[in-house]
């Protein structure tokens, strides 16, 4: 399911051609260890395994920077991507769980709050999740903190230096959820 979020964005199941350019967003982030729990050393195998073989799906964002509706790869960019996998096994399986990454270079786009929709939408259109939940959002990412709440989140529990963030010490991880409606 492809959805067009404005006339130069798209948000589209991933397909293993992607996995070079998803990389390449993932790494940063991942390496600057301020927002992910995943190890700083982690490589691109151990990340494909956890964005992309783990999760149920994963989707990434197209720009089209000239604006046109074509489809020429020449002129479309993966500038984001999200995964939505079960939270728990077995009788938690209806909540869902989701990580969000904006290339550095489209960030102050809106883009993390459309793959939030997008996900919100596909959770119960496409997978018939019940409510989402994150483990483990960091406190000091207050952008990400307001985009959530904003977005309906509630937090609803708070791990005391529950994330151990590379230049301000271990800081209180945050425990958000939503219910999903139909």
């Amino acid at each position: 399911l492809t959805l067009p979020l404005a006339s130069m964005v798209t948000i589209r199941r991933f397909v293993e051609s992607d996995w070079d350019r998803v990389w390449e967003i993932l790494e940063p982030v991942f390496r600057s260890g301020d927002t992910y729990t995943y190890s700083r050393n982690i490589d691109k195998e151990q990340a494909y395994n956890a964005w992309i073989a783990l999760p149920k799906a994963t989707y990434v964002v197209e720009d089209n920077p000239d604006g046109s509706d074509t489809k020429d790869d020449e002129t479309l960019r993966v500038v984001g991507t999200y995964y939505i996998k079960p939270n728990q096994p077995g009788q938690g399986s209806h909540v869902c769980n989701c990580g969000y990454v904006v290339d550095a270079a489209a960030s102050g786009r809106g883009l993390a709050s459309k793959m939030c929709e997008h996900s919100q939408r596909m959770a119960v259109d496409e997978f018939g999740f019940r409510a989402m939940q994150y483990n483990c959002v960091v406190s000091t990412n207050e952008r990400a903190v307001r985009l959530w709440q904003r977005l309906g989140f509630d937090t609803i529990g708070r791990i005391p230096k529950g994330f151990e963030h590379p230049r301000k010490g271990y800081v209180d991880a945050l425990v958000m959820f939503k219910e999903l409606q139909k």
